[in-house]
């Protein structure tokens, strides 16, 4: 048992220890960046989007179908993970900087939160000044939903996101439920289906906005004829 006595064995016993620790934690860090381990999103069909119960957001709320959203000209509709995000808030902020062509083309552009807490809705309007409406059941959140939790924090991509939100102006809280993820979604008038579906893959994730302007030009707004055939 001398060798338990020898200093030079002990210390490249806590050595190999040390450096297996760092491999351990390199490789977590490595697998945590890939998207090996994030759940895959399900794509929402037509139909399923069609029959989700939104409310509006006045005194005396209203409930309807989704779907009078972009019955006639179609709509593009974000579904935002957290209204007190700065994350959220710079995403939102740049989907209004496409509000003016949306508008030559006669497209809406809305969003749903899925909560409704204290004047986060009302602080998150400057940045998105269209209108927004409550998906209590979060269905626009799935139909599997999907969360990121804390391996948010060592992905690269998030860090990433964080600084470019931050660099662009943009703060926000910790108020409501932040870790189930949004997305942007670009749907075509009457029956003409889901034409952009955008699932955040991490926290930031923003969507592309010359592929929202590129699925909002075959948009196909209903006439009379086509919407009583």
């Amino acid at each position: 048992m001398s060798f338990l006595q020898d200093s030079s064995f002990f210390s490249m016993g806590m050595w190999s220890i040390g450096v297996g620790a760092f491999g351990a934690a390199a490789l977590a860090l490595l697998l945590a960046n890939t998207d090996m381990f994030l759940s895959k999103p399900q794509k929402a069909a037509l139909e399923y989007l069609e029959d989700i119960d939104l409310k509006t957001l006045e005194k005396e709320p209203r409930t309807f179908k989704a779907k009078e959203l972009w019955e006639k000209n179609g709509a593009v509709i974000m579904a935002v993970r957290r209204p007190g995000c700065f994350l959220c808030r710079a995403e939102a902020a740049d989907l209004m900087s496409l509000k003016p062509k949306l508008d030559e083309l006669g497209v809406p552009l809305y969003a749903v939160v899925k909560e409704k807490v204290k004047r986060e809705v009302e602080d998150f309007q400057p940045y998105f000044k269209g209108e927004i409406f409550l998906d209590e059941k979060k269905k626009f959140y799935g139909p599997e939903r999907r969360k990121m939790m804390l391996m948010g924090l060592v992905r690269l991509g998030v860090w990433y996101n964080s600084f470019r939100a931050w660099k662009g102006g943009f703060s926000g809280n910790f108020e409501g439920e932040g870790f189930i993820l949004g997305g942007v979604f670009v749907i075509g008038s009457g029956k003409q289906g889901v034409l952009l579906e955008h699932r955040e893959k991490e926290f930031g994730d923003r969507v592309n906005l010359l592929s929202v302007l590129e699925a909002v030009k075959k948009i196909k707004p209903q006439t009379p004829a086509s919407r009583q055939s």
